[in-house]
């Protein structure tokens, strides 16, 4: 506390003499000062740490009050009592003639009001000093506490700045000036030399209230810190005149950045690139030389895809955009571009879009959709008893699944060339008797399987997803809650520089990533609820 409350060090009645009173409130306006916290915080303080030295001398059953004059510097010393028809406790209640016996002003109260009974001052003994001093002490600090972290909270979402002051277990200790903060590990930009003293920029992306004080997490890894380090950069971006859109990173490696210009005539790409390079590169050598490419913003999916995926060349792109999947088809040439080293530009680029994007060559779309044709083909004609002809065209009419039959009218039907009205009428009686006898036999399957209530009620969950969940022995809720997404939909890996595809449990079912998550995340709120 610097010159803080140690006047409670000396034994005489300092606080009854007129120069000592004023001393009190030049120490609470010194000590407000340095602390850069209220004045009247600290004299609170001052009166609560003197209440407390006081139930040592009046007994710790009292009720204490005191008040600072905020002019003088009196101090005056007060027991509370509340009136009652019966006092038990001569410490806390007073009955209602004895409290206008103490002051006339009582005889507007009634029983159930407090009043203030006038106590002497007191010489400060040791440990009352010791006392009121630690009380003091402790409401300062937790009053620099609170300011501080009312300063720095603001402070969130933006680049500070700071001296390295020490390094621990490979986090850093950034010294702001009046606080420090910490960037650990994970949040620094990889195989970069920081050493003690070094003057350093980071993002900050969150500020916490510790029993210690308020903790400062600073990251450099962060997407949002190159974002903020191009709003620094480019005055485009800082005016309004160019909207960052979305950014993702692997820290030290490589970027990309989708940028639009909200000014039409802009070019959004060479604003951020700047004259011969320079503003991107400023924002490069803060990052280690991290590889940036700044990606034009579409409404477009398609488009957008494709920017982002450069410098492969895209030939077109399929759009889901109700599971928020991309299929990417480019030539052979092309593909390890898309991908990247160890599946990076792919990856970032899906970042990016936030859709899953399942890149292939034209030859591996062509082959897919022909398996796909042949698959639904084969479903209606060994289910629904129909020739191979009829599979075929309810296929290239759109239809995928037997469910498609059943839910169609058979007026639409009959609008099909090859289709008369009695063959469209027996086709819907044929999907709506499999689709019955398809449940009847997924009940059957579901309790011979023996999942658990819980994992069957979970919504969200079709019965045909119950069963294959099943054949995979995940029959609890738990084993389900204990799943990754793509464990879920499936995916590329990258192994040694392969491309791998990896199978997912109820990939066949159509479920996107962001309803895997769903899934997934509402299981553990059931499971981890308590």
């Amino acid at each position: 506390m610097g010159s803080g409350p140690f006047f409670f060090g000396r034994s005489k009645s300092m606080l009854n003499k007129r120069a000592d009173k004023l001393e009190l409130l030049r120490i609470a306006e010194a000590v407000a000062l340095e602390k850069s916290i209220d004045k009247e915080l600290i004299i609170n303080s001052m009166e609560t740490g003197i209440a407390k030295a006081a139930k040592s001398k009046f007994g710790q059953d009292n009720e204490i009050k005191v008040l600072i004059n905020r002019e003088n510097g009196d101090i005056e010393i007060f027991r509370r009592l509340v009136i009652s028809d019966n006092p038990e406790n001569a410490n806390l209640e007073i009955n209602l003639d004895d409290a206008i016996k103490l002051d006339e002003k009582n005889k507007s109260k009634k029983i159930g009001d407090e009043v203030l009974q006038s106590l002497p001052s007191f010489d400060f003994g040791r440990i009352a000093a010791q006392t009121a001093k630690q009380v003091i002490s402790f409401n300062v600090r937790e009053a620099e506490r609170e300011r501080q972290y009312n300063d720095f909270i603001d402070k969130k979402d933006t680049i500070l700045s700071g001296i390295v002051k020490r390094l621990e277990f490979g986090n850093v200790i950034v010294d702001l000036g009046r606080t420090e903060a910490i960037i650990q590990k994970n949040e620094l930009i990889p195989r970069e030399n920081i050493k003690a003293g070094d003057r350093i920029k980071a993002y900050c992306h969150d500020v916490r209230r510790e029993p210690r004080g308020q903790q400062i997490f600073l990251s450099r890894g962060h997407p949002r810190f190159m974002e903020k380090l191009f709003v620094q950069e480019v005055p485009e971006i800082y005016d309004g005149l160019i909207e960052i859109k979305s950014s993702s990173r692997d820290p030290g490696s490589r970027a990309k950045i989708c940028v639009k210009a909200v000014d039409t005539s802009l070019d959004p790409v060479g604003a951020c690139v700047g004259m011969r390079g320079s503003r991107v590169q400023a924002v490069v050598n803060e990052l280690q030389g991290e590889k940036i490419d700044i990606v034009n913003w579409s409404e477009d999916p398609a488009i957008l895809v494709s920017n982002a995926l450069s410098p492969a060349e895209v030939q077109r792109v399929n759009v889901d955009e109700e599971r928020k999947k991309l299929d990417v088809i480019l030539s052979e040439e092309n593909l390890s571009k898309a991908i990247g080293r160890r599946g990076q530009n792919v990856r970032l680029a899906t970042k990016l879009l936030n859709y899953e994007i399942n890149i292939m060559t034209d030859q591996e779309d062509s082959e897919r959709r022909q398996s796909e044709f042949k698959e639904k083909t084969e479903n209606f004609v060994k289910n629904l008893e129909l020739d191979e002809t009829l599979g075929q065209l309810l296929v290239a009419e759109g239809f995928s699944t037997i469910d498609d039959i059943k839910d169609s009218s058979v007026e639409n039907l009959s609008k099909i060339e090859g289709i008369e009205e009695d063959t469209a009428k027996a086709l819907v009686d044929r999907a709506k008797e499999f689709h019955e006898k398809d449940q009847e036999d997924i009940s059957h399957r579901i309790k011979e399987l023996g999942l658990a209530d819980d994992l069957i009620n979970l919504k969200g969950l079709t019965p045909g997803m119950l069963v294959t969940l099943g054949e995979q022995k995940i029959l609890k809720l738990e084993d389900f809650a204990d799943l990754a997404s793509d464990e879920l939909t499936g995916g590329y890996d990258i192994v040694r520089g392969e491309r791998i595809k990896i199978q997912g449990y109820l990939e066949d079912f159509a479920l996107s990533k962001n309803e895997a998550d769903e899934l997934i995340m509402s299981a553990r709120n059931i499971v981890y609820k308590d």
